[in-house]
């Protein structure tokens, strides 16, 4: 018999449960956090609280000890109204913070807590998860993007942000290093057609088709002006690792700069 399935049967009579049954990893950032309890509830679009008028709240698990009765207790928490709501779901008797998240999450479904989160009538997306996709991968500051200046930054490298690389082509790179003439873009997985991650649309799928395919050739005629002027182009992928893609930025900045003093 697992020690999991003893605590399961057991409760917590004999001993205070461990901190790892409960208690959140230290400095977790908000994201991280978040993305813990996507994880545990089988996705973000899964923690969707009803609410009136056809609107929804995010909701968490909240895992909570009570030392004099040696428990571990989950409680549903959402915001509506500006005000903080909760429900208490279920004792929970894993060992680990994980699984407890997980049985806790399983529980406030089967008793119709949450509910999976629905697409408005306007979307065009082909479901919840694909429209949580199309969302994070648009505008600028995204977090690929933050995350790939922040490890060129501990490179030591300087860069200007968000720039047309020339002014006269409507192009805006990433990051630039004018003097080394070198544009960097983070290219979203879905906008731009990744052959790793792209999955076509369902719902109106010709027009979203045609939308990538230009999203496409416009980025190799902005590479092509670009390099005809000069310019060395990096791109790179959203999925992919910050660390390996500041190295490589690094290198060619460094070597243009040698080689144009």
């Amino acid at each position: 018999m697992t020690g999991a399935a003893v605590a399961g049967q057991q409760g917590w009579n004999d001993r205070l449960p461990p901190g790892k049954a409960y208690k959140a990893q230290p400095g977790l950032s908000r994201e991280k956090r978040s993305a813990e309890q996507d994880r545990a509830a089988g996705g973000r679009h899964r923690r969707a609280v009803p609410l009136d008028d056809e609107q929804f709240a995010r909701a968490s698990i909240s895992l909570r000890l009570y030392r004099s009765t040696r428990r571990i207790r989950a409680y549903l928490r959402w915001s509506d109204g500006g005000g903080t709501e909760e429900r208490y779901v279920c004792e929970v008797h894993e060992l680990t913070r994980k699984a407890n998240l997980e049985v806790a999450w399983s529980r406030a479904r089967e008793a119709g807590m949450v509910v999976d989160e629905r697409l408005p009538a306007s979307s065009s997306a082909s479901s919840v998860s694909v429209r949580a996709v199309m969302s994070a991968n648009k505008g600028k500051d995204t977090k690929p993007e933050l995350r790939l200046r922040a490890a060129l930054y501990r490179k030591g490298l300087r860069y200007r942000v968000g720039i047309r690389p020339l002014p006269q082509l409507r192009r805006t790179a990433d990051v630039v290093f004018p003097k080394a003439k070198v544009a960097v873009f983070v290219d979203g997985c879905f906008w731009h057609g990744c052959p790793e991650h792209y999955r076509p649309a369902k719902k109106r799928g010709q027009a979203w088709a045609e939308k990538i395919e230009g999203n496409r050739d416009r980025d190799a005629a902005t590479t092509l002006a670009l390099k005809e002027q000069g310019w060395s182009v990096l791109r790179f992928w959203e999925h992919e690792d910050p660390e390996m893609a500041a190295e490589q930025v690094r290198v060619v900045v460094e070597e243009r700069r040698a080689t144009t003093g």
